[in-house]
């Protein structure tokens, strides 16, 4: 398999589940698609005016999850963990058809999205990569919170850490080497909340599909899901997954090293359009396998398919 090399799916992939947050039974088909096609997302629920690029610039809200809306106001909500898994196994193009407003929340995780590609299988063309190059350290902060990108040789690093008062989260650490490491454990992390947190989020017409099947839900010093954690820092490990799919709204994978503390997804978007806000930031090189020595894609995500 050449790994530097634009990549689809081999088969039509189908996906059926509720949104988490519009509660609504949403049914996803992905396609495969031609070199240079890129990510595109298509309401199929809508007889026009119903393609969306999942952009950074295209994203218009970031609260509680990733929506991008194209612009006729048409939006898809959840997208993160979707464009985590399709990151992570190295597709570049694909066409996406949705029914409804909202990516199914699945089981909280990338996991079911991840199964179902390798299962599918993925079509590797003779088109070289593109990927983006940092030129110069961008640092975003609001506060406390802040996340910063620098240039790196050949890895996408991740360093990401959580600060919660709750004893069960508390502050937790983690650093993974995107294309290198076993993300096993980050993409089958699921999303989480505080169960005092519920009521809020439902009145801002929030989490109707939310529950103990597809989140993970602490109450004091307690997991109220019964299957406890899949990981021991699955809080952090999901925040990592949420940061590789914004990112994924850059339009291509990237050499970098990011550090976040306390972040989400709107410091990822927030950190991308002021990275995007001056060539000088970065560079879009197409890459050549005599040029690059590296698999810019996760070989442990693909040792099944190899």
């Amino acid at each position: 398999m050449s790994y530097l090399t634009q990549k689809t799916i081999k088969n039509n992939i189908l996906f059926s589940g509720v949104g988490l947050h519009s509660g609504l039974n949403v049914n996803v088909k992905i396609k495969p698609a031609n070199p240079n096609h890129g990510i595109v997302f298509k309401r199929v629920d809508l007889p026009s005016k119903n393609i969306l690029i999942p952009n950074f610039i295209n994203v218009t809200n970031t609260s509680l999850n990733t929506t991008i809306e194209n612009e006729f106001g048409t939006k898809i909500s959840t997208i993160e963990h979707l464009m985590g898994a399709l990151f992570g196994l190295g597709i570049d193009n694909a066409l996406i058809e949705i029914d409804n407003e909202e990516v199914p929340i699945l089981d909280g995780s990338a996991k079911l999205f991840i199964e179902e590609i390798i299962t599918a299988g993925i079509q590797v063309s003779e088109t070289p990569i593109k990927i983006i190059k940092i030129n110069k350290p961008i640092e975003y902060c609001e506060g406390e919170r802040s996340i910063s990108i620098k240039p790196s040789t050949l890895s996408l690093d991740i360093d990401f850490e959580l600060k919660y008062k709750n004893q069960v989260i508390g502050n937790q650490r983690n650093k993974v080497k995107v294309y290198d490491d076993d993300l096993s454990e980050i993409f089958n992390s699921r999303t989480f909340c505080l169960f005092e947190d519920i009521e809020f989020i439902k009145q801002k017409g929030l989490a109707k599909g939310g529950s103990l099947e597809n989140a993970i839900v602490v109450k004091e010093n307690e997991i109220l899901n019964p299957e406890g954690l899949r990981n021991k820092k699955e809080f952090v490990n999901h925040k990592i997954l949420d940061c590789i799919g914004d990112l994924y709204t850059s339009g291509y994978r990237m050499v970098a090293s990011i550090t976040c503390s306390q972040g989400g997804h709107y410091l990822t978007n927030q950190l991308l359009r002021k990275l995007f806000k001056d060539k000088e930031n970065f560079s879009i090189v197409e890459i050549k396998e005599k040029n690059l020595p590296h698999t810019l894609i996760n070989r442990n995500l693909l040792r099944s398919i190899a």
